[in-house]
């Protein structure tokens, strides 16, 4: 039963008046404490005009921060996000300094300095003020949680009482199956809500990735249907004569496009969907940190809208760069700790990574969480959100260490921050909980063997190898958010891919423990004969050197064959294998995940797996990494699903599911139960088979045909993907 709308506002009123009152009184407080901060004039004043002159000067603060604060945001958006966050505590400051100099007589004074730390406190009160007093009132919870997202009020439902079950999709980056096990297990676990849905509300069922385990791969695969010709994190295409990363704004959109392209739709959010803190869209209308459409410019950008969503509220602000603040000398102390302790192993922690940290654990956490907020007050029918922390935390400090467990409880705040939330929707939500892949411990490869791949890979080609050994560039998903939210320009090749390319050396790039090496000079890719004689030791150097598992490449006369140590050998078309199967140390999925990406028009001449410990799952990065994922070998391969148990079973009993284009067709099937949208539920292509676009018609062929899917029930001119924006959201 609705409260009468005089009720509404008279208690609405109130809390007004109570925070204005806390306000007062955190202000009288403040000026009794600080010397430097002052609300009487030079000559004195009675406690009551004192009284009056706080409350005057936290009633215009207030109203500064209420009118003036979002105005302000909005045009600080032209400005780097993350730059927006470090000015925060100056902005905040400023805005109680004219509050201040608005009061009557000048009795309001303080120095620049010490207004910051008088308006960051103030932010802080008034917010939890105002928290608490909504919290007794589901309404003004409510509200007061849509005007913190600041989403607009009308919605995509139209009447919430009837309407279907929204779905929202969290992806933990990283967790592995076995990780969250741990998190879940013993009387005190360590992420208390997640382990109060597990065996209650949702069941957990691991899945298995494809041979490149890393987000570009599995999310593209989930949120566009197709992970088709997505090699590794990085690879060299013949052709362009570039370098495609999976987590660079352009190569992003490039993958999006070419997925679409295969597909034939726009992807698993075409149907009122939103997508925050992704590589790509999926389709969807509402975005917020997308990478895949970072690199566009001007209104046609919506990603950066999620910055102001968060932001344009000063105690969010506040709270978030204050916290930044602790996460960069949080990083700095474990880092030390870490090494005096001489904990092993360990990679250089230092330059900008601190603060590629805290954007990560902080500010993309809480932009994503305040845009899933929005999402859900709005009603929006499916919202996919990626939360990166645990996977940029777990690359540095190892994914069983205390500084990654740390940040598991953290996230497991949010979560339940998420469901509380969802009880104050205007329609009933189902939160799926997944991860896109996990993390295998170990030393990096240069760390154990004293050099890096590339410097075998020139030592079997005969050519001059540098007497140290270089740092390879890290594929931590946070770098080029963090880029991408400061305006800075793609990072360029290496040097020595670029020197690569003009000298027709070899090119070797990195993805995890999986690694890659092109020869520009051959046209095509190169086949087993054509190396054996350009470079005949470079294949047995690899298959022989312990730290390598096994390693790809193409017979003329053979087809596919993947080698090993001691002369093994495992022909994918035949399944004949000589000597010690190379694959057997890597699970029974190995030869079909292997055998799928020999298919991939962009698969490497050689394609190289480090080798992998079966008992402890450890396994050796090509790059700076002592948690890695990108190839085969211990925990990565194994990420998790944890979905409501009134959602049908993701497969049969008996059954494992393997591979992100299945586990995007299990989503396309839940998103149709319960009365959901009229997604299409078709089975992803097989091995050979044509794309989707080649199989049936996709509107005028300049873009899919997603105008087509629409909520069960509804006519075609009720809806289009999106409806509930405005018009510049729905652009």
């Amino acid at each position: 039963m609705r409260r009468p709308r005089w009720r509404s506002a008279g208690g609405a009123l109130l809390r007004v008046i109570a925070v204005w009152a806390v306000s007062t009184v955190a202000m009288l407080v403040l000026a009794g404490a600080l010397p430097d901060f002052r609300l009487q004039s030079a000559d004195g004043d009675s406690a009551t005009r004192i009284a009056v002159t706080a409350a005057l000067a936290a009633g215009v603060f207030g109203l500064l921060g209420a009118l003036v604060w979002p105005v302000l945001v909005r045009t600080l958006l032209l400005v780097p996000a993350l730059v927006l966050g470090l000015l925060v505590f100056g902005l905040n400051g400023s805005l109680l300094l004219i509050a201040l100099w608005l009061v009557p007589d000048g009795r309001g004074a303080a120095s620049p300095e010490t207004a910051v730390v008088v308006a960051a406190v103030m932010s802080a009160v008034s917010s939890a003020t105002g928290a608490a007093l909504a919290v007794g009132d589901d309404d003004a919870y409510r509200r007061r949680l849509a005007r913190l997202a600041l989403r607009r009020r009308n919605t995509v439902v139209q009447d919430p009482a009837g309407a279907p079950p929204g779905t929202v999709f969290l992806q933990l980056d990283g967790v592995g199956h076995d990780v969250l096990t741990d998190a879940l297990a013993g009387p005190d676990p360590l992420m208390p809500t997640v382990a109060s849905w597990a065996g209650s509300t949702h069941t957990l069922t691991p899945w298995r990735t494809d041979w490149s385990s890393q987000t570009g791969a599995s999310q593209l695969g989930i949120l566009h249907g197709t992970n088709h010709d997505l090699p590794a994190f990085r690879w060299y295409e013949k052709e362009t004569g570039e370098v495609v990363v999976s987590n660079r704004p352009t190569s992003a959109a490039e993958l999006q496009r070419r997925a679409m392209a295969r597909t034939g739709d726009g992807g698993l959010l075409s149907a009122d969907g939103a997508s925050r803190g992704n590589l790509f869209s999926g389709g969807a209308a509402q975005l917020a940190l997308v990478l895949s459409v970072a690199a566009r410019r001007g209104r046609y950008n919506r990603s950066r809208a999620g910055y102001f969503a968060y932001f344009s509220d000063p105690a969010n602000a506040t709270r978030t760069a204050a916290s930044f603040v602790v996460e960069v000398f949080r990083e700095i102390g474990q880092a030390l700790r870490a090494r005096f302790r001489g904990t092993g192993p360990r990679v250089k922690r230092g330059g900008l990574y601190p603060f590629v940290r805290a954007f990560a654990t902080v500010v993309e956490r809480d932009v994503v969480v305040a845009a899933v907020i929005g999402d859900m007050l709005v009603g929006r029918t499916a919202v996919y959100a990626d939360l990166v922390a645990y996977d940029e935390v777990a690359h540095h400090s190892g994914p069983a260490s205390r500084d990654a467990r740390l940040v598991l409880r953290r996230l497991d705040r949010s979560l339940a921050l998420i469901a509380k939330v969802a009880r104050h929707a205007p329609r009933p939500y189902r939160i799926v909980l997944l991860s896109d892949h996990g993390q295998s411990p170990g030393e990096t490869f240069a760390g154990r063997y004293g050099l890096t791949l590339e410097d075998l890979v020139r030592a079997g080609c005969g050519l001059p190898v540098p007497r140290r050994a270089r740092r390879s560039p890290t594929g931590a998903e946070a770098r080029n958010t963090a880029r991408a939210a400061l305006r800075r320009p793609e990072e360029e090749p290496e040097e020595t891919t670029r020197r690569a390319r003009r000298a027709a050396e070899p090119i070797v790039l990195a993805s995890g423990n999986l690694g890659l090496v092109s020869f520009p000079s051959i046209a095509g890719r190169a086949t087993r004969e054509q190396i054996d004689r350009r470079n005949p030791a470079l294949l047995s150097t690899l298959a022989e050197h312990p730290g390598i598992g096994f390693l790809l490449v193409r017979s003329e006369e053979h087809g596919p064959v993947v080698l090993g140590p001691r002369g093994g050998a495992h022909h994918l078309d035949s399944g004949l294998v000589t000597g010690e199967d190379p694959l057997a140390p890597f699970g029974p999925g190995a030869a079909d995940a292997v055998r799928r990406t020999d298919g991939f028009p962009h698969v490497a001449d050689i394609m190289i797996n480090s080798c992998c410990d079966p008992e402890t799952g450890e396994v050796h990065a090509f790059e700076e990494q002592i948690g890695s994922h990108g190839g085969l070998g211990g925990p990565q391969s194994h990420p998790f699903l944890l979905w409501p148990e009134e959602l049908t079973p993701p497969v049969g009993e008996g059954t494992e599911l393997v591979g992100a284009e299945r586990v995007h067709h299990v989503f396309r099937r839940w998103l149709t139960e319960g009365g959901g949208p009229a997604v299409p539920v078709g089975e992803p292509p097989a091995a050979g088979e044509p794309p989707a676009a080649e199989r049936r018609p996709a509107g005028d062929g300049s873009r899919p045909a997603v105008n087509e899917i629409r909520p069960r029930g509804a006519a075609p001119e009720a809806f289009s993907p999106g409806r509930g924006g405005s018009q510049e959201e729905q652009r």
